[in-house]
């Protein structure tokens, strides 16, 4: 690819090889479509959500064990329709980078874009193990009754409540906060979107009387989502803290500093990918193929949760050691 390519990335060093080497590249020639008829990085964003919604109707469907090859083809189809809608979030970042077309607007609409594709995805899984669940039965002895069948959705329910929220929200929400850590230390404040709650509460309190009911409503669960960042990474706070109360602006922050804890952040991006679209999807695609998308929900549930708290102890860690060693410092 030419220079022009690598100067939509993020940075290479937060791609992992499946985006690096396929989805990256297909991206930008999407983007230089897009662009051709200057068409808005949000416009893309949004029509991701709209796709990605829109792959929930053909996975309710069970695969083909349940529903023969109609069942195969409709669960074939919210699978690449997923892949789509993963296609044109990644574009509209790219798109943003190549045309200059950067908005806070954008930053909110892509942090959300995810939960917007899950969320009736998740719902519909529940109710298509309502409809097919007698390979579950089967494993676990239960006789395939009507109360039976209500007992054990409810229960479905609250694991998927719980995968959804606790689970991927979470996980995705924090890779993406680590992701935009790791560019502020790499390329200061400009090269990143790291944003803080308080800056965003200061957004939302200074927005004109007249801004409207939507926009305000972005803005408000924006600072909600850097909020619950925040949340949980107390040790970095900690350490952001400390490096704004000694030297101000990220450009002044000694580049020992910003080298150990760019050294750091970077053998964990791997890990962080983890908890991103293309780890994730692919057992999402796995379970629903095998007729099994409960097991999908467990997987969320214990498996990454378990990654996420992997991430999130060694980042930590890592944050504390540095911030310790300023303090000790003075």
């Amino acid at each position: 690819m030419n220079e022009k390519f690598y100067k939509t990335l993020k940075s290479v060093e937060t791609e992992d090889w499946l985006d690096y080497h396929l989805i990256r590249p297909i991206c930008y020639y999407l983007a230089l479509f897009f662009a051709r008829f200057n068409i808005h990085p949000n416009t893309v964003t949004i029509l991701s959500m709209f796709v990605g919604a829109g792959a929930s109707l053909f996975f309710v469907h069970g695969c083909f064990y349940y529903e023969g090859t109609t069942g195969l083809l409709c669960n074939i189809t919210g699978i690449l329709l997923l892949i789509i809608a993963d296609l044109l979030d990644c574009t509209d970042g790219q798109l943003a980078r190549m045309t200059g077309k950067k908005s806070r607007m954008g930053r909110i609409l892509d942090g959300v874009a995810g939960f917007t594709w899950y969320i009736p995805i998740y719902v519909l899984l529940v109710y298509r193990f309502y409809l097919h669940h007698d390979i579950e039965f089967g494993w676990l002895g239960i006789e395939n009754t009507p109360e039976n069948s209500l007992i054990a959705t409810a229960i479905v329910f609250l694991l998927g409540l719980y995968a959804g929220i606790g689970g991927l929200g979470a996980q995705q929400r924090l890779a993406d906060y680590y992701i935009q850590l790791h560019l502020f230390f790499l390329k200061d404040e400009k090269g990143s979107e790291f944003d803080n709650s308080a800056r965003q509460q200061e957004i939302y309190d200074q927005m004109p009387k007249d801004a409207s009911l939507v926009e305000r409503a972005f803005q408000k669960s924006y600072i909600d989502y850097t909020r619950k960042q925040e949340r949980v990474t107390p040790q970095f706070q900690r350490l952001i803290t400390l490096l704004r109360n000694r030297y101000g602006t990220s450009t002044n922050i000694p580049k020992p500093v910003r080298e150990e804890f760019h050294s750091n952040s970077l053998s964990l991006m791997k890990w962080n990918g983890m908890l991103t679209f293309n780890f994730r999807s692919f057992f999402l695609f796995l379970f629903c193929l095998l007729d099994v998308p409960v097991v999908h929900f467990l997987w969320e549930a214990i498996a990454m949760t378990l990654l996420k708290w992997y991430v999130n102890h060694r980042h930590e860690s890592f944050s504390k050691k540095i911030a310790d060693k300023l303090e000790s410092e003075g």
